[in-house]
């Protein structure tokens, strides 16, 4: 059987893919508009790609490869100033956020493609609930070995990421109690979740020709786990993080990500082994279900802590790398998010002032034009 070959990559350049909503102007809630979108940006020039997602009510962007946050940051708002003005000529509105706070599942509509209509066959009921909005972050890695260390070790921050980012407090119109309820969305496939402990590329091969074999899986894309190689870019893409509210934050996320990387592959400040994911789950669920106010298991250090303490003190351990990124003001904005909160506890504010939650979502359109 075909193995797959790892693509070369410069280590550490990062790429970003952010879903959109798509909103009726009229009232807010979703709307079938990415087919007519994807018409009208496709006549135009823009850096990156405007692509599809599951439903027509989601559209996707995503990034060129960049080695730094000021680039990364000036590709993203100039895609989402096309967008923009491309979304006001259909009289729809494009917002962030991990979920619509109010819309219902069933109404939406499978975008018509291959893989779309694979997916909804497959899978039933749960392709259209899985009408969420994330962010996914590509990193470079130099070898098969080194994507495989570079996974397991970032696997320790992903509860940091998903209490940074999380954006979806409201879901079919209640308060879940949830920063982050996208997650348990995904959560609900198969074969979501973390990936198996293995440290080698030969060793993964050997585990997804398994798969594949068993007729479990067909190809990468059929693995929705919280990190995952991307062997044909060469990169691990990180798919934790609800899309922010501006393309500011979501580029800030992308560089702390990418420090991360940097830290870890050159000290190596963590001991790798599959009791570094005794408390993933937990961990997971405290940065979900409590942002930056949840509890951190660090089962190898036998400590515990609140989220917030976690990520600055990553941020005391970044500053060389940030430097050497020339990060530092993405870095600042992930300090900023854990002093001032993260964009659910804004949602929060914003409806308990207006008790509207189509005014909720009128102000996060309103937020992703005005930028940070």
């Amino acid at each position: 059987m075909e193995r797959l070959a790892f693509s070369r990559s410069a280590p550490l350049t990062m790429g970003v893919e952010l879903e959109l909503q798509l909103v009726n102007s009229r009232d807010c809630d979703l709307t079938r508009a990415a087919s007519d979108l994807l018409t009208l940006t496709g006549k135009q020039s823009h850096p990156g790609e405007i692509k599809p997602e599951i439903t027509e009510s989601m559209i996707e962007i995503s990034t060129g490869i960049h080695t730094r946050h000021g680039p990364l940051l000036a590709e993203l708002q100039t895609i989402r100033d096309v967008l923009l003005q491309t979304a006001a000529r259909l009289n729809v509105g494009i917002a962030g956020g991990g979920a619509h706070p109010f819309q219902h599942w069933s109404e939406r509509r499978i975008m018509d493609a291959p893989r779309m209509r694979q997916v909804s066959q497959l899978y039933g009921y749960l392709a259209k609930q899985f009408t969420v909005f994330g962010q996914h972050v590509h990193i470079g890695c130099a070898d098969g070995d080194d994507a495989l260390y570079l996974l397991h070790a970032m696997s320790r921050y992903m509860p940091h990421l998903i209490a940074l980012s999380a954006a979806s407090p409201y879901y079919q119109g209640v308060d879940t109690a949830f920063d982050s309820s996208r997650l348990n969305a995904v959560f609900a496939f198969p074969l979501s979740g973390r990936a198996p402990f293995v440290q080698t590329w030969d060793a993964f091969n050997d585990f997804f020709a398994r798969m594949r074999g068993a007729g479990i899986i067909e190809s990468m894309k059929d693995f929705y786990w919280d990190i995952r190689p991307k062997p044909e870019f060469g990169t691990i893409e990180v798919r934790v993080c609800d899309t922010p509210l501006t393309v500011e934050r979501a580029a800030a996320l992308a560089a702390y990500a990418q420090t991360l990387a940097r830290w870890l592959l050159i000290e190596r400040p963590h001991r790798i082994s599959e009791d570094a994911y005794l408390a993933y789950t937990y961990n997971r669920f405290q940065a979900c279900r409590f942002g930056l106010e949840g509890e951190f298991i660090d089962a190898e250090a036998g400590s515990r802590r609140s989220l917030a303490e976690e990520v600055n003190a990553s941020l005391a351990v970044l500053a060389v790398h940030a430097r050497e990124l020339e990060s530092e003001g993405a870095l600042r904005e992930i300090a900023a998010i854990v002093q001032g909160g993260n964009d659910a506890r804004w949602m929060r504010e914003q409806y308990a002032g207006s008790g509207s939650l189509p005014d909720l979502v009128w102000r996060q359109v309103e937020r992703l034009r005005a930028g940070k």
